[in-house]
């Protein structure tokens, strides 16, 4: 893209009207209109000329202006782009062919280059200032609140992306999104090498986020590590893409995964609610769909690369734009976990508790919690009997907040504030970016009611609604809305999840407890980082080899995911050579998106040390979240008094495990 010609005599000739304490504004301007000017947008000498701004209140008049008009169209296109997506995203009935078409239309598409095209977005580059992420980095904690309104105004106007473009973005997210949300497997028909069945009938879970937690509430099941060898072996075959194709979402077969093979499911061991499948004893594997669907995004986002000059590359918008922290920053945070001194120690205490040497399923230990000495039938029906239904958790959502320390009069206020859905997939928040318009809590709930699994990620998802409300409705400009980037609102979420048991009456915080805390703060941040490099590495090699096939893209993940764990995971856990690490499903539909959890589990330890200070919960969340979307470490900086580390949680942990021998 080239830069258009700015007339030499235009910038003099607006200094000689404004006056010279404009020059600097004007230069900026007019350099940033230009950069993104092209020939069919007509006279850029006239249209400078007529909408140049110096007169300081109607400059502040402007942007509030764009603010509401923007808060407007912007919720209302959300709005719009979740009634698109309900059949695909909510428990609605079966999927129709024009489903997933509709779900894949992004209605704000054009809504950037239209803005273009009418000038608007060139009246914000001309009479507002850009910043690099650079000059963010280091005049941030300086700037005003109404400097970082305008800051987040310019750079919805950064890069002029063609709106076919932002659509074929939108399609393959959410063809990779429904393509994940439909891959099932019936636990019940998976048998080992004796034709013992390990798992309930009925028991039906999507890769991966079922998966991981049904193999984390197994540790004080007596036939817990046969059933947790049994899901890695399944976990492996989808990430290696040997899992029988089959086999998903379909009880009318039995799969052994250690062997491979295929064989009818006896009728009477087939669920009453079984979808219509073939019952055909074929063990042929899956095709390479998996990759097909992660490299469709790698070009979708590659499309766009041209039009973002100052962040030329999916891996730097999410890094740079995305979330305002440098790769290199956030590499050496997840390395500083992952090669910490402290991770054998916890194994460990990890060994010693098990009594037998860690295995792969070991990554996702979940004895520090409270729950890992809970059967997961108990949890399951407590659950189920207290929340039948999505409409039942949202009636417990104000018992809820006041039970985390909200006022009664702001947990009512929160409550009225969320919406509650029955998700297609294992849940998710999706924001409100109008005030008028609610935050969605989407949770998965059975025919049976809400399990253990379902709640804990519905009070995850609540964390993220709370914050949603919040950084929406309290924010002192709507410009502002949400929080610096995906990992401080899975943060938050955290800080609630981790609260889940005390929520049904469970858990009472003591000394023990709070070291069990920090040790399963440390240990979940230690499985997840690993994953995001993964992650990351991915990417880096899809740029690398831009036409490689899905077979090449399998084979990469399959050796990124090897290398990785025999680095960091093998010395610890065994298994060399498993290819583990690929197995979370938003390498398929959220790309790059997976760095935010382990800085998300980094921040929710800074914040809940602070919390622990301050003893007021309610309050203090309220507090952070209305800072709104600065950068990281101002917002962490003005939160708990310092910038985003991982010193925090290594110094704690060093702390509960005692002194070393």
């Amino acid at each position: 893209m080239s830069r258009a010609v700015v007339p030499s005599d235009l910038e003099p000739r607006l200094v000689a009207q404004h006056g010279e304490a404009q020059r600097e504004r004007i230069h900026r301007g007019l350099a940033q209109v230009a950069a993104l000017w092209r020939p069919e947008d007509g006279d850029l000498a006239a249209f400078a000329a007529e909408h140049f701004v110096s007169e300081p209140a109607r400059l502040a008049a402007t942007r509030d202006r764009l603010e509401q008009a923007l808060e407007q169209l912007g919720g209302h296109l959300n709005e719009v782009s979740r009634e698109l997506r309900r059949p695909t995203d909510l428990d609605v009935g079966p999927l129709l062919p024009v489903d997933p078409l509709l779900a894949a239309y992004d209605p704000g598409a054009h809504v950037t280059e239209d803005l273009f095209r009418a000038k608007v977005g060139f009246v914000v580059l001309l009479n507002f200032p850009q910043t690099t992420l650079a000059e963010r980095l280091e005049r941030g904690p300086g700037f005003s609140r109404d400097a970082w309104a305008e800051d987040r105004l310019t750079g919805r106007f950064g890069s002029r992306v063609p709106a076919e473009v932002r659509q074929a973005e939108t399609r393959a997210t959410s063809d990779a999104d429904l393509y994940i949300a439909e891959y099932n497997l019936w636990m019940h028909h998976l048998v080992d090498d004796q034709g013992q069945r390990l798992f309930p009938k009925g028991m039906r879970l999507i890769s991966h986020w079922n998966l991981r937690d049904e193999l984390k509430s197994r540790y004080a099941d007596p036939q817990g590590v046969a059933r947790q060898r049994m899901i890695i072996q399944v976990m492996e075959r989808i990430v290696t893409q040997t899992l029988p194709a089959a086999v998903i979402d379909n009880p009318r077969v039995d799969w052994n995964p250690f062997t491979n093979a295929v064989s009818v499911a006896p009728a009477s061991e087939v669920e009453d609610d079984a979808p219509a499948r073939p019952a055909v004893g074929d063990g042929t594997r899956e095709d390479d769909v998996r990759y097909a669907k992660l490299l469709a995004q790698f070009h979708a986002a590659r499309r766009a690369d041209p039009f973002v000059p100052v962040a030329p590359s999916a891996i730097a918008r999410s890094f740079e734009l995305g979330r305002e922290l440098p790769e290199a920053r956030v590499r050496g945070l997840l390395e500083q976990v992952l090669a910490s001194p402290l991770v054998p120690r916890v194994a460990a205490v990890i060994q010693q508790r098990l009594g037998r040497p860690l295995e792969p399923q070991d990554l996702w230990y979940a004895g520090f919690k409270a729950s890992g000495g809970r059967p997961e039938a108990e949890l399951d029906a407590l659950t189920r009997q207290r929340y039948p239904s999505a409409e039942a958790f949202a009636r417990d959502m104000p018992r809820m907040l006041r039970a985390l320390g909200f006022s009664p009069e702001k947990a009512t206020f929160l409550a009225e504030h969320i919406r509650v859905d029955a998700a297609r997939g294992a849940g998710h928040a999706m924001q409100a970016m109008r005030r008028g318009d609610f935050p969605r809590l989407r949770t998965r709930v059975g025919p049976g009611g809400m399990d253990y699994k379902g709640y804990n990620i519905a009070v995850h998802e609540l964390g993220h609604n709370v914050e949603q409300v919040f950084s929406l409705y309290e924010v002192d400009h709507t410009l502002l809305a949400g929080v610096p980037n995906n990992a401080f609102t899975e943060a938050l979420a955290f800080v609630f999840q981790a609260r889940d048991l005390e929520l049904l009456g469970l858990a009472r915080p003591d000394a023990a407890s709070e070291r069990e805390r920090v040790l399963n703060d440390f240990w979940q941040t230690w499985e997840i980082a690993g994953v995001a490099l993964v992650d990351v590495a991915v990417w880096h090699w899809m740029y690398a080899h831009p036409d490689a096939t899905p077979a090449r893209l399998r084979e990469a993940v399959v050796r990124i995911a090897q290398e990785t764990w025999d680095r960091y995971y093998a010395p610890v856990l065994g298994g060399k050579g498993t290819p583990l690490l690929g197995i979370y499903s938003h390498m398929i539909s959220y790309p790059l998106y997976l760095a935010d959890y382990p800085l998300g589990h980094l921040i929710a330890f800074q914040i809940e040390e602070h919390l622990r200070k301050s003893g007021a919960l309610g309050r203090e969340f309220e507090r952070m979240a209305r800072q709104g979307a600065v950068t990281p470490d101002v917002w962490m900086q003005n939160a708990t008094g310092a910038p985003v580390s991982a010193e925090p949680l290594l110094r704690a942990t060093e702390a509960a495990l005692g002194p070393a021998r």
